[in-house]
């Protein structure tokens, strides 16, 4: 019952009250991405969602658009600067990503939406994850987030898949929202979580 109608409900609510909330800060990154990166103001890629269909995540832009002498984009790690740096490590570039959760394509909970390459990558248990709607935070978000690495990642991800068909199902959800308001106070301030060691984010996926 949680998982198939209450949980839904909740997440449309919820999602909506923090756009309202919200949207005066989504207001400032905006302007403030024109400003220093100029447009395209979002950044659009498609990911895996729930059974493995494909979604488009939006977020503010955090990189500049460099390029090397052949036109190739320049690493991650070239592009990403001190202002880009900020947005993700307050996760205010995640914002545009609460009118997913309204449409459907995310939860407030759940796995984080991963590259659609990825899916043929997958043990079973690992692809266990697309059996739950992904989420805009989740149980491995809140235990390390890109600094756990990845059989670590997925294993806690199959790890919810398991807890969210228990009775304690809304309590580990309650709890997790909890967690990743206490994460995003922490990573602000320490950056910790943000990325895994020399990278931009979390290095590529491969089994």
């Amino acid at each position: 019952m949680y998982s198939s109608v209450l949980k839904r409900g909740l997440d449309i609510v919820g999602a909506v009250v923090l756009l309202v909330v919200c949207a005066p800060a989504a207001a400032a990154v905006a302007a403030a991405v024109v400003t220093v990166l100029g447009f395209p103001v979002f950044h659009r890629e498609q990911r895996a969602g729930r059974g493995g269909r494909p979604i488009t995540i939006v977020k503010f832009r955090s990189m500049t658009d460099d390029r090397d002498a052949d036109g190739a984009l320049l690493p991650d790690e070239a592009r990403l600067g001190r202002f880009g740096k900020l947005l993700r490590r307050t996760s205010l570039d995640e914002l545009p990503q609460l009118a997913a959760v309204i449409t459907g394509d995310l939860s407030l909970v759940g796995p984080r939406p991963l590259p659609m390459r990825y899916l043929p990558r997958y043990s079973p248990r690992q692809a266990t994850r697309l059996l739950v709607r992904p989420g805009l935070t989740g149980w491995a978000q809140v235990h390390g987030r890109n600094q756990v690495d990845w059989p670590g990642r997925l294993e806690l991800d199959a790890q919810y898949v398991e807890m969210s068909s228990r009775w304690y199902a809304p309590l580990v959800d309650g709890w997790i929202v909890v967690l990743t308001v206490a994460q995003v106070i922490r990573q602000a301030l320490t950056g910790k979580g943000v990325a895994a060691e020399g990278h931009a984010s979390m290095p590529e996926f491969f089994p």
